[in-house]
């Protein structure tokens, strides 16, 4: 074929791959560019990008920057204003995904398309939770009224009274970042569902969503079987069945990427249409005369990729496979060569180019990352006979494993031990025969009601057969690597290691690569030193979760609100990992309310022998007992309870009220810790008048997060911090911390910092004196509202004097 034939490298490789370097770049800067300046010069990066000159590869990477720097300020404002106090209002839209029912709570999206209150919200997406009522139906969201019990469906249309807000996440190391989630998702905020009595249904499920729905539906129906809810996975992407500990399981085995409908199903599913067109122009030949075979074959299986794709909720990895099968059906059509890597490049060009901000997703990255390092490994063309098939899958699995170990630490905090080997025998028989079965079970369905129902249960016994054999690797306490946290460097390093690894023989050094990885997947742990102490306040909203570290011990002081439906802990396990650090041996729960101990369920879970101590008469089963004189020492720190007193639970003092709180002071040779749970002005002048010596700290948890019935004017003079912490939710119902406990505070000495405006406060007590790091300025990022006010904010002086020890 003619060379004016192929591709103009407007469309090649080294541009496409300048593109996804700018996008990068934008995203990681801690601040947007202004739009005024990012439009202009998107505008000029565009015109020089189309030019044939040298710089054409440099235009299109200073486009790549400033395009999504501009979708970045139009994703911002699509959202409500950071800050700004929630709002109730009545809305008028359309449940829009497939609603998740947990106990006592529905979540879905819901799309406003009316709103007399707000107008602003016209055309956007809300993350919608709706409460059951207590002591009401644990089953769905229900009205007032017995007329409007309905249980929501994706595709129908409701009027709701819904609080809303703006996106807000809590931060906490190694944490979910709930913001990025919104901005790559288009969802202008989060709303509740307030009053019932004005919230009714306006028209029933309907469209593509509600047949998704009804056909996920069947599958549990007639496949009736623990299994049904992996093939509602693999055959529609409907993961809602499938539990925190079903997902445990495949992150432990490595499939989490076959579940969640990988690039390979689409290009079965394309593969598959092509064939039975090809077959159908080669028994009738006369079809040729009307559009060529190899045409209408591509053309058929770019339909069937983007309608699967469509079916499955379109999700990165079938996006970007379907992108790539019409990009080589389009170029059938147009009759120009495209080789594997133009056509990756051109299906990158395709995502970014409307959506630059696809960076953000994990799944661009381990998708367009494991095509390409497969492409460059291993060697191109079809291999004949089934040896030369077994070590082109050998050699495939054992490069995608090395090659995506450094992204899945960084994306993930860790990797499945096993995931290779497991995978090596998974994938050809999910993808080759449980999902075919799967989808054929779904056309059968959609022809004829019922008729879905042999292949669809055929494929969850296949499943459940694998399944069964791999449950007891999935379970071993030692089937994930969990790495801390590197510095941000260690990932590049890391990448330029393994690049080094594959090279061909005698081009590279295996003790080299080895050498550039080792800060990625043997990072240092800043774990504190004899005789010091570290503090971690944990961004839990309205609740305490505090985790005290030193050199070879760390306790947990309150566990934070309940964990979510199915019970996974999202918060303190993910922040040890981050950090490096030993599951505590004990906790201590400071009193038995639930927004202190209500994630003591999921801890217990995934740490069996966790020891607990409890004030006497809590309701917590098998907890030892925390009172008055009970002292220990770790590493050089001194741990004392200074309350509640035995005489007090004797009376009737239950571990249930706040006044019995277990107050705990933790001394170091550095300076000492308090933290008083829930305590009011009785537990606070009971200490004053049986401890007062005792109460001097450095650090203080500012009892009851800051409510205006504690932090007594003695106390707080008896305690002179330099740092005083509340623990308290954003915009919490309460109003915590009241202003005037906050003054109070400050006016004895202390700096006052809260999780709702910092997320996690990490505080060292150390050879250096006393260090702090919030985390909202420490991963500041520019979709962070409040991680850019506290960054353009002034530093405290405890962090002007030193940011930590980590830098």
């Amino acid at each position: 074929m003619d060379a004016d034939r192929t591709l103009s490298p407007l469309l090649g490789p080294a541009c496409a791959a300048a593109l996804v370097i700018g996008a990068l770049a934008c995203v990681l800067l801690p601040a947007l560019p202004p739009l005024w300046a990012s439009a202009p010069a998107a505008a000029v990066a565009a015109l020089g990008w189309g030019l044939r000159w040298r710089g054409r590869t440099a235009a299109a990477l200073l486009f790549g920057l400033a395009w999504t720097s501009c979708h970045g300020h139009w994703a911002l404002q699509v959202q409500l204003p950071a800050g700004a106090t929630a709002q109730d209002v009545l809305v008028r839209g359309q449940v829009v995904d497939l609603p998740k029912e947990a106990a006592g709570y529905t979540r879905f999206q819901f799309r406003v398309d009316a709103s007399d209150a707000m107008p602003m919200l016209r055309g956007k997406r809300l993350q919608v939770l709706w409460h059951a009522p207590r002591g009401g139906p644990r089953r769905g969201p229900v009205g007032a009224g017995a007329d409007q019990r309905h249980r929501l469906h994706a595709g129908a249309d409701w009027q709701l009274s819904l609080r809303v807000r703006a996106p807000r996440s809590r931060i906490n190391p190694g944490g979910f970042d709930g913001e990025r989630h919104a901005l790559l998702h288009g969802l202008a905020g989060n709303g509740s569902v307030r009053d019932v009595g004005d919230t009714r249904q306006l028209r029933p499920a309907h469209g593509l969503s509600a047949w998704r729905e009804r056909t996920s539906a069947a599958i549990a129906r007639q496949v009736a079987h623990p299994s049904a809810r992996f093939i509602q996975a693999l055959a529609l992407g409907d993961t809602r069945g499938l539990s925190d500990v079903d997902w445990a399981q495949l992150r432990a085995l490595g499939l989490t990427h076959l579940i969640a409908i990988s690039g390979f199903h689409v290009g079965l599913v394309a593969g598959f249409a092509a064939l039975l067109c090809s077959a159908l122009w080669r028994f009738w030949p006369g079809f040729a005369g009307f559009w060529p075979r190899p045409q209408a074959s591509a053309c058929t299986a770019a339909v069937a990729a983007a309608g699967y794709a469509v079916v499955a909720g379109s999700e990165l990895p079938t996006v970007r496979t379907a992108l790539m099968i019409a990009v080589v059906a389009l170029a059938r059509v147009v009759r120009r060569p495209v080789t594997v890597a133009q056509g990756l490049a051109l299906a990158a060009l395709a995502m970014l180019l409307p959506a630059p901000l696809s960076v953000l997703s994990a799944g661009f990255w381990l998708s367009f990352g494991g095509v390409l390092w497969l492409l460059w490994c291993l060697p191109q063309g079809r291999p004949k006979g089934f040896a030369a098939m077994l070590r082109g899958a050998l050699a495939g699995q054992g490069v995608a494993s090395a090659a995506l170990l450094p992204l899945a630490v960084a994306l993930f905090g860790g990797t499945a031990r096993l995931g290779p080997l497991v995978n090596l025998p998974v994938i050809p028989l999910w993808s080759l025969l449980v999902v075919p079965l799967a989808l054929l079970g779904t056309a059968l369905e959609a022809l004829r009601s019922g008729a879905g129902q042999w292949p669809w249960r055929a494929a969850a016994w296949v499943f459940d057969a694998s399944w069964q054999l791999m449950q007891p690797l999935a379970e071993h306490p030692q089937a994930m690597w969990w790495l801390a946290q590197g510095p941000a460097w260690a990932l590049p390093a890391a990448l330029l290691g393994v690049f080094w690894w594959l090279l061909p023989r005698g081009a590279g050094a295996v003790l080299a690569g080895s050498l550039l990885c080792l800060p990625l997947l043997w990072p240092a742990r800043s774990a504190p030193q004899q005789g010091e102490l570290e503090l971690v306040v944990h961004d839990v909203g309205q609740g305490t979760a505090v985790l005290l570290r030193t050199a070879h011990h760390a306790l947990w002081y309150d566990v934070g609100p309940p964990a979510g439906s199915e019970g996974e802990e999202r918060i303190l396990l993910p922040t040890l990992r981050a950090l490096g650090q030993v599951p505590p041996a004990r906790v201590m729960i400071s009193h038995d309310h639930l927004d202190h101990s209500g994630n003591l369920a999921a801890l217990r879970r995934q740490l069996p022998g966790l020891e607990v101590l409890a004030p006497r008469g809590s309701a917590i089963a098998t907890a030892g007992t925390c009172e008055a004189g009970l002292r220990w020492q770790w590493d050089g720190v001194d741990f004392q309870v200074l309350h509640p007193l035995a005489a007090l639970t004797a009376a009737g003092m239950k571990g249930a009220d706040n006044e019995a709180s277990c107050v705990l002071r933790v001394a170091s040779a550095h300076g000492a810790v308090l933290l008083p749970g829930d305590i009011g002005r009785q537990g606070e002048q009971a200490l004053l008048q049986g401890a007062a010596d005792a109460l001097r700290a450095d650090v203080v948890l500012v009892p009851h997060h800051g409510s205006g019935g504690s932090s007594t004017p003695g106390w707080v003079k008896a305690v002179a911090p330099q740092l005083a912490v509340v623990s308290a939710g954003h915009q919490n119902r309460f109003g915590h911390p009241k202003r005037d406990v906050v003054q109070r505070w400050q006016a004895a000495g202390a700096e006052v910092l809260s999780t709702a405006e910092s997320g996690a406060i990490r505080v060292w007590l150390g050879a250096q004196g006393l260090q702090l790091r919030e985390q909202r300025l420490h991963a500041a990022r520019w979709w962070d509202a409040a991680g850019r006010a506290r960054s353009a904010a002034i530093l405290s002086p405890i962090e002007q004097a030193a940011v930590g020890p980590e830098g």
